[in-house]
C-alpha cells in the first residue's frame, strides 16, 4: 500500500486549515522547561466538527476561540476543541501550554522534534516532530506563515525560520522574534538555541556557530555564496529572504533541514571542506522540499532525489568530478543493494533510505541525459517557479517534463520510480 501522510503516527487532521501560527515561547536550557502561547489563525470547513490539533504531552492551561473559553480535551497527542465555528472565515484559536518538551519517538526514524543539546536546544522535526513543541496540524502539505518569538537567558542566541525582526534585551533574558512570511509546513519550523555567534558569510547568508568552531566553519562554508549563485543559475531565484546555517557544538548523525535554515553538527566541520556535498544538499532543499513542498510523503523522492542530484551538480560546477562520473559510481553501488524499493511509493520505513536518495538522483541524471541540458535545466527552473510556496505530487513533475520533452515519458518514469529493479 502506498504511503500516505495521514499514516505517519496518525498525525494530521481534516476539517480545518491553519493559515498562520504565532508562537510565543520561553525556555531555559538549564531546566528544559518550556512555556508557550500559540495563536493560530484557523479556517474551519464545518461549523460543528471538532478542531483537532497535534500536541505532545504538555499541560494545557487555557484554550480560547475568538477570545472566548471553549471545551477541550487533551490526550493521546491530540488536543480536541469543541464548539460552533465560523465556516470559510478565519478566526483565532489561542492555546496556552507548558511542560518539558521531548522528541517524538518513532519506530522507523528514531526521535524527532525538540531535543536538548549539551548546552542548548535543537529542533529537527522531519517528519512528525512538530507537535513536540507547538500545537499544529501536522501534515506535510499544510503550509502556513509563522511568527516565532523565543525568550531565553541573555547569554544564548536563538535562530529560527525567516528574518530576525526584533531582539529585545530585558536584563537577564532576551526575546528573539522571527518572521517567516513564506508559507511553511509544520515539520520545517524550527528553533535553535545555543551559545552561538552570528556572522555573515555574504549578504543574506548567516552563520551561527560557537567560538571554538568559528574558524573551521568559516572555511568550510566559505564557498556557500558561490554555491548559492550556481544553484540560482540552475534552479531559479533563491525563494526566501535569507538563509541561515547553524553549527552545533554537539555531533549530529546527519545535517538537519528546515525552511531557510540548515543545522550541522560539530562533526560536519573539519576545516578542510570534507563535508561540502552536505552543504550543497541542504541548500538545495530550500528549492526542493521547502519552497516546492510535498502534498504527501509518498512523493519524498521529489525532495531527496533533487537534493542528492544537487550534490553532483555542485561537484561538476565547482571543479570536482562531473555528474556523469558520480552517476556511474552511484549506479554501481545501487546494483549491489537489494532491488526491492519503489522510490515513487516508498513505505514509511524506506522514506529516508539512502537508496531512495541515490536512485532519485540517478533518475534525474538519466532524464537530463535523455533530454539534454537545453531542455532539462529550463524544466527545473519552471518547476521551482510555477510551484513556488506550493505543494506537488510526482505526476505534476511528470507532466511538466513531458511538456518540455514534447513526448510521453510514461515508460521512463514507470521504470525508474515504480519498478524495484534498477533499469
Amino acid at each position: 500500500m502506498a504511503l500516505r501522510d495521514i499514516d505517519l503516527l496518525g498525525h494530521g487532521n481534516p476539517g480545518y486549515r491553519v493559515s498562520h501560527y504565532d508562537l510565543e515561547l520561553a525556555t531555559k536550557p538549564a531546566t528544559g522547561r518550556l512555556t508557550g502561547k500559540a495563536r493560530l489563525t484557523v479556517v474551519a470547513s464545518a461549523p460543528d466538527t471538532p478542531l483537532v490539533f497535534d500536541l505532545g504531552p504538555f499541560r494545557v492551561e487555557r484554550v480560547l476561540v475568538d477570545g472566548q473559553p471553549v471545551r477541550w480535551t487533551h490526550r493521546g497527542g491530540k488536543l480536541r476543541i469543541r464548539g460552533r465555528f465560523l465556516v470559510d472565515t478565519p478566526f483565532p484559536v489561542e492555546i496556552r501550554y507548558a511542560g518539558r518538551p521531548a522528541p517524538v519517538r518513532t519506530r522507523h526514524w528514531g526521535e524527532v522534534g525538540w531535543d536538548e543539546l549539551t548546552d542548548g536546544v535543537i529542533v529537527a522535526s522531519q517528519p512528525v516532530g512538530a507537535p513536540s513543541w507547538f500545537p499544529c496540524n501536522d501534515l506535510v502539505g499544510a503550509k502556513a506563515t509563522f511568527r516565532i518569538e523565543v525568550t531565553v537567558p541573555t547569554a544564548y542566541t536563538v535562530v529560527a525560520n525567516g528574518v530576525l525582526a526584533a531582539r529585545l534585551v530585558r536584563g537577564s533574558t532576551t526575546t528573539w522574534t522571527y518572521l517567516a512570511d513564506e508559507p511553511m509546513a509544520p515539520y520545517l519550523a524550527t528553533v535553535q538555541i545555543g551559545l552561538y555567534e552570528r556572522s555573515l558569510l555574504s549578504s543574506g547568508q548567516i552563520l551561527a556557530v560557537s567560538r571554538g568552531l568559528s574558524r573551521a566553519a568559516q572555511h568550510d562554508f566559505a564557498r556557500q555564496p558561490k554555491m548559492m549563485r550556481v544553484f540560482t543559475d540552475l534552479f531559479g531565484p533563491y525563494p526566501f529572504a535569507e538563509y541561515a546555517v547553524v553549527v552545533t557544538d554537539d555531533e549530529l548523525e546527519v545535517p538537519v533541514e528546515a525552511q531557510a535554515l540548515s543545522i550541522f553538527g560539530a562533526n560536519h566541520v573539519d576545516g578542510r571542506r570534507g563535508h561540502e556535498r552536505l552543504v550543497a544538499h541542504e541548500l538545495a532543499h530550500q528549492w526542493f522540499g521547502n519552497s516546492v513542498g510535498l502534498a504527501d510523503w509518498q512523493h519524498i523522492w521529489l525532495n531527496e532525489g533533487f537534493a542528492a542530484y544537487a550534490e553532483w551538480l555542485w561537484s561538476e560546477r565547482s571543479g570536482g568530478q562531473p555528474a556523469e562520473a558520480l552517476a556511474a559510481r552511484s549506479r554501481s553501488l545501487l546494483a549491489t543493494k537489494p532491488q526491492n524499493l519503489r522510490i515513487g511509493e516508498p513505505s514509511a520505513r524506506d522514506m529516508f533510505d539512502d537508496r531512495l536518495y541515490q536512485r532519485g538522483a540517478l533518475t534525474l541524471h538519466t532524464l537530463r541525459t535523455l533530454l539534454g541540458d537545453d531542455v532539462f535545466f529550463p524544466l527545473l527552473r519552471e518547476w521551482t517557479a510555477i510551484h513556488q510556496y506550493d505543494t506537488v505530487v510526482t505526476s505534476d513533475f511528470v507532466s511538466l517534463a513531458e511538456r518540455h520533452a514534447g513526448r510521453s515519458l510514461t515508460a521512463f518514469f514507470y521504470l525508474w520510480l515504480y519498478q524495484p529493479a534498477l533499469p
